[in-house]
């Protein structure tokens, strides 16, 4: 089946299937092997946002979207020469990728027939459940509930490792300027490392908040996890978060590895956030994965 990833968690879904030799096409921020990039057509393009501060990030994507302008573009000739049968996109969130509705106008103008499936999970139980759909629709339904009982196993263990143990409270900052508490799935990612998420929206959209907010939680621990930035980026937005929370641990996370991103990884995010909150009950986390800064 030929497949087209209009988002980078549905291209990791892909990959952890064994799918990707029938990947041919991803967007710009789709993270592939060196090996296949050629192979590829890249339909989706976007602003590279490398080199900005999470303020102009954030001051770009408000300005877009007041003006009614798209944060995507879908390169509908690229797409047209693909021939492809089944398209993954979602609706969860403009800023992330490209609404499907945008991707049904598209087909219907070119006359493609390809089936077009939305990926829209708000928890982490939702998460596992559309890697499922994905294998059902790509034809490998038993390799999709395979996957997905080997990462409901590695919950499982981290599960008992922390059983009895106490939960330290902790807040994530999913952005940095202005500050976002964690929504989504990322509160379930903490519940399931053993700790108790504070000011936070489990299975909501994230939502902007004062700083004053967050410390009133009285958090133990905080997490700095920044949509679109791996550990490097994560750890210099984390240094700007430290003087809010004096006396506090802070501790970066690769989010676009491990946090942001709902596909297969999340479970390593779990794992992760777990060495952070319970060190002496269970594996460090691997490097490059999170780093303290306060």
């Amino acid at each position: 089946m030929r497949l087209v990833s209009l988002l980078p968690s549905a291209t990791e879904i892909v990959y952890a299937l064994g799918l990707g030799d029938d990947l041919v096409g991803v967007t710009f921020e789709c993270e592939v092997p060196a090996a296949d990039r050629a192979g590829k057509a890249v339909v989706v393009g976007g602003t590279d946002t490398r080199g900005m501060a999470p303020g102009e990030i954030d001051a770009h994507v408000r300005a877009r979207l007041a003006a009614g302008a798209d944060l995507y573009t879908l390169h509908a000739d690229a797409l047209a020469g693909l021939d492809a049968e089944l398209i993954l996109t979602q609706d969860l969130c403009r800023v992330c990728a490209l609404p499907s509705g945008h991707v049904s106008d598209a087909l219907e103008h070119l006359g493609c027939r390809a089936e077009v499936l939305s990926l829209d999970p708000y928890t982490l139980d939702e998460v596992l459940h559309s890697i499922v759909a994905v294998g059902d629709a790509a034809g490998v339904p038993e390799r999709a509930r395979t996957l997905v009982a080997g990462l409901r196993a590695r919950l499982a263990g981290v599960a008992t490792a922390v059983a009895g143990r106490p939960r330290p409270r902790v807040a994530v900052v999913e952005w940095t300027d202005p500050p976002f508490t964690a929504g989504h799935w990322i509160p379930d990612l903490v519940v399931a490392a053993g700790g108790q998420p504070v000011a936070a929206r489990p299975g909501a959209r994230s939502v902007r908040v004062p700083w004053a907010e967050l410390r009133d939680a009285a958090p133990d621990v905080v997490l700095v996890t920044p949509c679109g930035f791996h550990l490097d980026g994560a750890v210099a937005q984390a240094r700007t978060v430290a003087p809010h929370f004096p006396g506090t641990p802070v501790w970066a996370v690769d989010a676009d590895a491990l946090v942001v991103r709902p596909g297969p990884r999340l479970v390593d995010g779990v794992e992760a956030i777990a060495a952070v909150l319970h060190p002496d009950a269970v594996p460090a986390a691997p490097a490059g994965a999170v780093a303290r800064v306060a």
